[in-house]
């Protein structure tokens, strides 16, 4: 099949041009694709905040053998 150029009349039958008609509408996404794309950012956006704010929660526990070094800010 030939490809359409941009300036010739668009094959839906709308009389617009391809460029002001189907060519904008080729190149989105689909409502449900953006749905899908939003939950899996939102999912990894949600562990990363949890990995983040839990790399802390140990520092409270002192393991036998542990010192606190005051020169570095952390345990030994």
């Amino acid at each position: 099949m030939a490809s359409i150029g941009r300036n010739a009349p668009c094959p839906c039958g709308s009389g617009r041009k391809y460029k002001r008609c189907c060519a904008l509408k080729a190149g989105k996404t689909s409502w449900g694709s953006r749905i899908v794309i939003s939950v899996v950012a939102l999912m990894l956006l949600g562990g990363a905040v949890y990995m983040l704010t839990s790399l802390n929660e140990g520092s409270d526990t002192i393991r036998p053998g542990r010192v606190w070094s005051d020169e570095h800010g952390h345990w030994h």
